[in-house]
């Protein structure tokens, strides 16, 4: 039994071993023609790489050789252009040298004729020297037989006077200058005595007839300009809510405002006279609108402000008209017209600038000199004084440099640079200029010395912030007892305006001699704008 197992055992693994020879002969031939297939399939791709990469060299030479030829086009192009700017130099230096020979040739007989010329004067110069040379020797013959002469009569007339010739001319010479001294200092005495005689008569009537001449009405500008109201009620209307209104018309025109039990009046109080005007003017044209807000407030006290400066330059205008100057420029008008409101010691600058020209005119027309400069130098005399308060300098020098600028002759210059005695007078216009100065100057109740001395005061108390940073407005207001300083809030933010009026302060204490206390207060605010269309 076990061998029927054992050998049925082997025939099966006999039949597996056959299939197994079978499957492995198969495999073995497919696995052949797999290598065949591949080895084709690499044979065709190398020979299509092979054609592609001939084909790109082919087309990479082809452009190499369209590269070189446009090369060669452009270096044979350029070629051309050289050889082209070549012979036009050559054209051009054949010119120039065609020019440069005739120019030499031109040259060469110009120095042929020079050297003639020269020859001709080297001879006429020898001429000369020889004729020169004999004029020399007959002018020493004649010499030496004119001083024998003199010498043989010299002798003869001091064997007859018994004295020689230089005793004779010091005898001669002393007698004529002590009778011709004599005779000058009597003529000298003369002339000066009948000179200050006539001088000091012909003066009293030039200046009392001067005076009476300009005999004209004067009125003391003071520091308060009185507004009239319809009705007490305005008061509380300009004074607003919580006082919004007041403060916005001090702080837009530097004018303190003073509300009292002054029936249907308020005071303007302001050392400036063109802040006074500029805030009566708004003040009324508010009462007449109604309106009275600080938004209103602010656009009408620009309005007005510059309406001013037109009324200014109206008057200037008149001003010259009135006397007869009608080439004034432009702006010598506006500078001339703002002395209106200008004072120098409690006297109108415009008012004393005519009383200057007025009597400078009619000195000048007694001595038969230049009216017109003496006139012209009068009424610009003090025209630096319309800016001294703006630009550093003494309103002389200012004067000087605007009258330049506007191209006034040196005449009226020197006659305006002269009314102080800064400069010594050359001409008469400028001494009568001068002298009518004086005159208007000297009237009695022509000035005031208090008022002068209280304006210079607050003038260099608001001159105090001048180089701070972020300050655009500053108001010396309540007679100089406060100074408003105005910053931008952009520039200063809080802290700093607090150690603003810190400093300055400080800087008014040591700078500044004033009385009582001064309190400073820097506003800042910011606003936002914005206009609905």
């Amino acid at each position: 039994m076990n061998s029927i197992i054992y050998v049925a055992i082997a025939a099966i693994l006999f039949v597996a071993a056959g299939v197994f020879f079978v499957l492995a002969t198969k495999a073995k031939g497919r696995a052949e023609d797999a290598r065949a297939l591949a080895d084709l399939e690499a044979k065709k791709v190398l020979e299509t790489a092979k054609l592609q990469a001939e084909a790109e060299v082919r087309k990479a030479q082809a452009s190499a050789q369209k590269a070189e030829l446009d090369a060669k086009e452009q270096l044979l192009k350029a070629r051309e252009a050289v050889d082209e700017e070549v012979a036009r130099r050559r054209n051009e230096l054949a010119d120039l040298e065609k020019r440069l020979l005739s120019k030499e040739e031109s040259l060469e007989r110009k120095i042929g004729s020079a050297e003639k010329r020269e020859q001709d004067a080297e001879n006429r110069a020898k001429n000369l020297d020889k004729r020169e040379k004999r004029l020399g020797e007959i002018e020493e013959e004649a010499q030496k037989a004119a001083e024998e002469l003199v010498a043989a009569q010299r002798t003869k007339l001091e064997q007859i006077a018994g004295l020689t010739a230089e005793q004779a001319k010091k005898d001669l010479v002393r007698d004529l200058e002590n009778e011709a001294r004599l005779e000058a200092t009597g003529l000298i005495r003369r002339i000066e005595e009948d000179a200050v005689d006539n001088a000091q008569m012909k003066a009293k009537r030039l200046l009392a007839m001067t005076t009476q001449r300009m005999a004209s009405d004067y009125v003391a500008e003071t520091t308060v300009t009185v507004l009239d109201l319809p009705s007490d009620e305005m008061k509380g209307r300009i004074i607003g809510r919580e006082g919004r209104n007041i403060r916005a018309v001090e702080a837009a025109t530097g004018v303190d405002i003073i509300i009292d039990d002054t029936p249907e009046a308020v005071l303007l109080s302001s050392f400036d006279p063109i802040r006074r005007e500029v805030a009566r003017r708004a003040l009324e044209r508010l009462i007449q609108d109604g309106r009275i807000h600080p938004g209103r407030i602010e656009e009408v006290v620009e309005k007005v402000r510059g309406e001013l400066w037109e009324d200014l330059k109206r008057t200037g205008e008149a001003a010259a008209y009135e006397f007869g100057i009608a080439d004034l420029h432009p702006e010598l008008v506006k500078l001339l017209g703002r002395l209106k409101y200008r004072t120098s010691y409690g006297q109108s600058v415009l008012q004393h600038s005519k009383e200057v020209a007025w009597a400078a005119c009619h000195m000048a027309s007694e001595l038969k000199v230049d009216v017109a400069v003496a006139k012209r130098a009068g009424i610009l005399h003090d025209i630096g004084k319309a800016i001294d308060r703006e630009q550093e300098g003494t309103h002389l020098e200012l004067g000087r440099q605007l009258l330049k600028k506007y191209g006034e002759s040196e005449a009226v210059i020197h006659g305006m640079e002269c009314h102080h005695g800064d400069y010594e007078p050359r001409t008469i216009e400028a001494v009568l200029v001068n002298a009518a100065d004086a005159i208007s100057a000297a009237r009695p109740g022509a000035r005031r010395e208090i008022i002068e001395t209280y304006v210079k005061r607050l003038e260099k108390l608001e001159q105090m912030t001048q180089g701070m940073k972020g300050v655009e407005k500053t108001f010396a207001i309540q007679a100089g007892r406060e100074l408003r300083v105005v910053v931008d809030a952009k520039q200063v933010n809080d802290s700093e305006c607090f150690w603003m009026s810190k400093d300055l302060a400080k800087r008014i204490q040591s700078e500044l001699q004033y009385p009582g206390q001064i309190k400073i207060t820097v506003i800042r605010e910011t606003r936002a704008v914005e206009y609905a269309k």
